[in-house]
């Protein structure tokens, strides 16, 4: 029977405790009649716990004629996720300004006037990854109180600082404190750009944007692994400060998220933003405004605490696989490669010159990382990071065995004959890298958590991240003095096989769910959605 706004009893309760409460905008669960104006839709929804069975119904908001007028476009959306992630491609610069500028630091020292050690250049590497753990919470912190937009804008002050302080370095302690400032900018960025790309976008397209992050710092590595070597230490610094000042530049104009608007209580701001962004007139965005203002009702219903991401079902269980995915994305090894890409080729004795092995590298990351948003909508996630897993595996343990003949067998007649095989496994490693563990823990992590407590579920995700990062690059070196580069790699290579185990035995599917979708089943909540009217028909 269908409701009226009369107060009548449903189950013990008025109707008003259902009334004006649509589902997301995005659910594949929600039925509307676009022929019949004011028609409802009721989603039914079960819960069942050890000593509860809870049924609730949501009404669906009435008809809004632009809605089958106005079909809108997707283009706005991209071009906000790619202009705020131009941060990343300033970020991507920086991580690789490493790779051409330290074998030259321990060779002449450079600027500072006398050579650097091993141990001084592994701290140089390293302390990025540091500085991105008070960098991600600090983000979390902004992204709640200045609004997604602004905290990425943000980014570009502590960038600008570090790069001074690159230009003016006289001394080892300068650069080290640049390189945390410069770690401190990193996390703004990985924290606030999934937020903000998965609340801007539409459910068919939210798997591209999030993996955007991906495919733009391979742009920026690429642009330092191709610049670089051929150019003077000042040169470097200059073209690589451009960067954050380019990304500033052109993501003022966007819009911010309208998640964060509503939250806010600025609907009128939400449905500007809104309407930008799906290219369609204000009126016809009042219904997924109002989808949206529901959800978010929903989620800031109850005052929540830092305790809440561990007492709540929903939120332990993302924050467990997004942690997880964050930590098997750098137990693949891959800011070592990254980081020290030319020193590897050095150790290694390629034959292709060592200027040119990370620009080819860089390419392949580019192109790979490209091949991701086209696919990832339709494939799932699942899939591509098995699929990754499987090709980090591989490449990993051919690396190994190279190194294992050089080092441990000196077998100098296979090595030269098999010159060719850092290369090779590295191409290999950094594009399979680059279809699944690079791109899709950020998309994930977008997707997972409900509004009221992402911000600071996204701080404690990427600053685990940028924890195991540092600790990696800082004691790779150590490892690989003990006990050699092929142990090095094959230990990458054992944490790739058991991340391939962990997707495939524990981790949920997000392709083509809602975010009310993803926060039901954390919960263990079934729903079925029941078209009232058509029902009473039959």
């Amino acid at each position: 029977m269908t409701p009226t706004r009369l107060n009548e009893e449903i189950e013990g309760r008025s109707y008003k405790d259902y009334a004006y409460s649509p589902v997301p905008v995005s659910s594949s669960s929600a039925v509307f009649d676009t022929v019949t104006p004011g028609k409802e839709s009721v989603e039914l929804s079960t819960e069942r716990g050890e000593e509860s069975c809870r049924t609730s119904f949501r009404a669906v908001d009435n008809y809004h004629p632009g809605d089958m007028t106005e079909k809108g476009s997707k283009l706005v959306q991209f071009l906000a996720a790619a202009a705020g992630n131009l941060c990343i491609v300033a970020t991507g610069a920086m991580l690789g300004w490493t790779s051409p500028v330290l074998p030259n630091l321990e060779k002449d020292g450079g600027p500072l006037g006398s050579p650097i050690s091993g141990d001084e250049s592994s701290w140089i590497g390293s302390l990025v990854a540091l500085g991105a753990i008070p960098g991600s919470f600090t983000a979390g912190y902004l992204g709640e109180r200045w609004g997604r937009k602004r905290t990425a804008l943000f980014a570009v002050v502590p960038f600008l600082i570090g790069w001074a302080l690159v230009a003016t370095a006289a001394h080892i302690a300068q650069l080290y404190v640049a390189r945390l400032i410069f770690g401190f900018a990193l996390g703004i960025p990985f924290t606030v750009l999934p937020m903000y790309c998965g609340e801007i976008a539409e459910t068919s397209i939210r798997g591209a944007l999030g993996s955007f992050l991906q495919l733009f710092i391979t742009v920026g590595l690429l642009y330092s692994y191709a610049i670089g070597p051929f150019v003077s230490y000042t040169i470097f610094w200059i073209v690589c400060a451009i960067l954050p000042v380019l990304f500033f530049v052109c993501f003022v104009i966007m819009p911010e998220s309208p998640y964060y608007l509503l939250s806010k209580g600025r609907r009128d701001e939400a449905i500007t933003a809104l309407a930008k962004l799906r290219s369609k007139s204000e009126a016809a965005v009042q219904k997924e405004a109002d989808e949206m203002q529901v959800t978010i009702d929903e989620a800031f219903r109850d005052q929540v605490s830092f305790s809440d991401l561990f007492k709540v079902k929903a939120n332990l269980k993302a924050l467990i696989y997004t942690c997880a995915l964050a930590s098997f994305q750098q137990l693949t090894g891959i800011n070592v490669v990254l980081f020290y890409m030319q020193n590897i080729f050095i150790a290694a004795g390629s034959s292709i010159p060592t200027e040119q092995a990370p620009i080819i590298i860089g390419a392949v990351q580019l192109l790979a990382s490209a091949v991701t948003p086209l696919i990832v909508d339709r494939s799932g996630r699942r899939l591509l990071l098995v699929f990754s897993g499987v090709g980090e595996t591989v490449s990993l343990g051919a690396l190994g065995l190279y190194f294992y003949l050089k080092e441990v067998q000196h077998a100098d007649e296979v090595v030269a004959q098999i010159s060719w095989l850092p290369v090779v496994s590295l191409v290999i490693f950094i594009a399979t890298y680059c279809v699944g563990w690079g791109p899709l823990p950020w998309a994930v992590m977008g997707e997972m958590f409900a509004s009221n407590v992402k911000a600071k579920a996204s701080g404690i995700t990427v600053s685990v991240c940028w924890f195991l990062a540092f600790l990696i690059t800082k004691f790779s070196k150590n490892m690989e003095n003990a006990f050699g580069n092929y142990a090095l790699f094959w230990m990458f290579g054992v944490f790739c096989i058991v991340s391939i185990l962990f997707t495939v035995l524990l981790l949920p599917e997000t392709k083509g769910k809602s975010l009310q979708q993803i926060q039901d089943e954390l919960n263990g909540v079934t729903s079925t959605t029941l078209d009232m009217e058509s029902s009473t028909k039959k």
